[in-house]
This record gives structure tokens, C-alpha cells and sequence, in this order.
């Protein structure tokens, strides 16, 4: 297989990796190349590993999991969102550690984020195509997108200051609705 059809994968897949790393950069504007790698390392993880158990799932699991996963991510995506709107109404002292660094939020991010790699996984499957290359293109892509995102985030925290994090999570919550409603 050749890069063209992975990359152009990759690109489709790390949209929503783009918009939640935007909107967890703006919540999290200090130390944003550390958050960046973080952020960028766990949906780029995500992405390949989603990847490949979709593809693994094949066609034994597709149906189930095809109907089920856009609630979980809308649940996911809504949660932390309406946590963020919450969160930017609230008093910080500077340096206090935000909801979306946290460990267990990151990881409810990826996994919602990457809810369509698992698609395409299978999708993988269902043409018998190989796996290892698409997915290592496709989790590397996610992984530029997130950390070019989170540093965007933070940028425009400084320009537009706590507002940016209300309409960060408002943006979760939206990509957590297109994402339930385009079952």
C-alpha cells in the first residue's frame, strides 16, 4: 500500500484530534509543548491502536460496535465539554491544573477521538488490506494534527483569555453531536 491512501486517511481521521487539541490548548495555555506532546502522543496512540482493533474486529464485531460507539463518544466528548464549560467560569490561581490534564480525561479524549479509526479499521479489513503501515501513518498524522492543535489552543488563549475554554468545550459537545447524529 502507498503513503497517499493512509495519509489521506490520517488527514479525514485527525480532524476531530485537531478541534479537541485546539480546545484543550485554549483551556491549558501554560507549558503548551509539554502539553502538546502529551495530548499529541496519546490521540496519535489512540488513532494507530483504534486502528488496528478495528481491522481486527473485522466483520465479527462491525455491526455491534458501528452502533454503539457514536453514543459513546457523544457521551465522552459531552461530559468533558460541559466539565470545561464549568471549569471557565470558575476562579483559578495561575499554574492550577486543569481538568483536561488530567489522566483520566486525556484518555476519555483519545478514546472518543478515535472512534472512527476503528471504522476505518475495519473497513481495512472488509478491502483485505494490510494494517501496520496505514495505521502507523494514520497514528503519526493524528499525532501532528493534535500537537499543532494544542499549540493553536494556547495561542489563542492568550489573544481571546478564559473565553477560549467556554468555547472549547462548547466544541466538544458539538463534534460529540455530529458525531451521534451522522449514525
Amino acid at each position: 500500500m502507498d503513503l497517499l491512501l493512509p495519509l489521506l486517511i490520517g488527514i479525514g481521521l485527525s480532524m476531530d484530534c485537531l478541534a479537541v487539541a485546539i480546545a484543550i490548548g485554549a483551556a491549558q495555555p501554560a507549558r503548551r509543548i509539554r502539553n502538546a506532546a502529551i495530548i499529541a502522543l496519546s490521540f496519535g496512540l489512540f488513532q494507530a491502536l483504534m486502528t488496528l482493533a478495528g481491522w481486527g474486529a473485522g466483520q465479527w464485531f462491525a455491526e455491534w460496535i458501528i452502533s454503539i460507539a457514536p453514543i459513546v463518544a457523544f457521551l465522552l466528548l459531552t461530559a468533558i465539554g460541559i466539565k470545561m464549560i464549568l471549569e471557565s467560569r470558575e476562579e483559578k490561581e495561575e499554574g492550577e491544573n486543569e481538568i483536561v490534564m488530567q489522566v483520566v480525561p486525556i484518555i476519555l479524549l483519545s478514546l472518543a477521538t478515535s472512534i472512527d479509526a476503528l471504522a476505518a479499521g475495519m473497513s481495512l479489513a472488509f478491502l483485505d488490506l494490510p494494517i501496520a503501515w496505514p495505521a502507523l501513518v494514520i497514528g503519526i498524522v493524528a499525532y501532528v494534527f493534535s500537537f499543532i492543535g494544542v499549540v493553536l489552543g494556547s495561542h489563542l488563549h492568550e489573544v481571546l483569555g478564559r473565553k477560549v475554554e467556554l468555547l472549547g468545550g462548547l466544541i466538544l459537545i458539538v463534534i460529540g453531536l455530529k458525531v451521534l447524529l451522522s449514525r
